[in-house]
């Protein structure tokens, strides 16, 4: 098991089927809607490592594992030196 600290986390939100970020943790773009499926997120949850390539920026997050709330990514995401 990986050992992930809050710093590499990002929050995320389900509405129905659509996954949101309320903010992008690279370009700071506002609610983004997410190209992420439920099987990935399901695949996420099960701790596989998941790309997520944010549509407002192109960049790629790595999810290593993400609960009900929040993604662990490879990325520190939080804090300062991000």
């Amino acid at each position: 098991m990986v050992f992930l600290t809050f710093e590499n986390t990002w929050p995320y939100e389900k509405m129905g089927d659509d996954i949101y970020v309320q903010e992008c943790p690279y370009c700071g773009q506002e609610n983004v809607l997410t190209h992420l499926t439920k099987g990935n997120l399901q695949r996420a949850l099960e701790e596989i490592k998941t790309p997520l390539i944010m549509p407002c920026c192109s960049t790629r997050m790595v999810i290593i594992q993400a609960d009900e709330d929040y993604f662990w990514t490879e990325d520190k995401l939080r804090g300062e030196g991000r």
